[in-house]
């Protein structure tokens, strides 16, 4: 199959990783906060690749740019956006699906996806099969489940270290037998991106659960990661 993957070269390791060696790549940096020069140069590159692409994994919101492809199949990053939150009752043309696209959860044996309607769990499997890997249906949930789950993990430690229960050197000590070492996790998904997950699942609960630590904001807004 030919892949189309847009916005997702941070993660061209994992899928290749993830996906093998039988499958079509095309990476395009499709980013709204990318300079001029640089999407108009990534256009011609994504004009060549959707004629013959299967699938689409996309990073951003951009539907626009291939929702007129016949057939086309789209997987889009739903960490932080639920495809019901996306759509809303405007179900696309195409096919969709959410999945789990954050750094270091791609390449996992099952793929963790969601469904925007539950009729298509079917076409699911097939896309699945085709692409080789075994998946997951889990909820049209901000944050689906592995990402929900991290989040507050990371969450939960910062609180910890804010409050002087553990220490960033000790943290391991006290959580790999649960959870292992939440905090270096957080330092290869994006200590930002832990940040986003928890902003949105609060913006969609209001779940004190939600609620950020001061620390991992102030480590997020300056870009920083924790010292293990």
């Amino acid at each position: 199959m030919h892949l189309l993957i847009l916005d997702g070269q941070h993660l061209e390791a994992e899928f290749r990783q993830k996906f093998g060696a039988a499958h079509q790549y095309t990476f395009v940096p499709a980013g709204p906060g990318r300079l001029v020069d640089e999407i108009e140069a990534a256009m011609p590159l994504l004009d060549d690749a959707l004629p013959t692409a299967d699938v689409v994994f996309d990073f951003g919101n951009y539907g626009p740019l291939y929702e007129e492809k016949e057939g086309i199949i789209a997987f889009v990053e739903a960490a932080t956006e639920s495809l019901a939150g996306r759509f809303g009752t405007d179900k696309p043309a195409y096919s969709v699906f959410g999945f789990s696209g954050l750094p270091t959860l791609l390449n996992r044996p099952l793929l963790e996806v969601s469904v925007y309607d539950e009729a298509d769990a079917e076409q699911l499997a097939d896309v699945c099969a085709r692409l080789g890997t075994a998946h997951c249906l889990v909820a049209d949930r901000v944050g689906l489940f592995t990402p929900r789950l991290l989040a507050l993990a990371v969450n939960e430690a910062c609180f910890a270290l804010q409050e002087g229960i553990i220490t960033p050197s000790g943290a391991g000590a006290v959580l790999e037998p649960v959870l292992g070492n939440v905090l270096a996790r957080a330092n290869a998904v994006g200590v930002g991106r832990i940040h986003d997950v928890l902003s949105m699942l609060w913006e969609d609960t209001h779940d004190p659960r939600y609620h950020i630590c001061p620390l991992l904001k102030r480590m997020a807004l300056r870009g920083g990661s924790f010292n293990v």
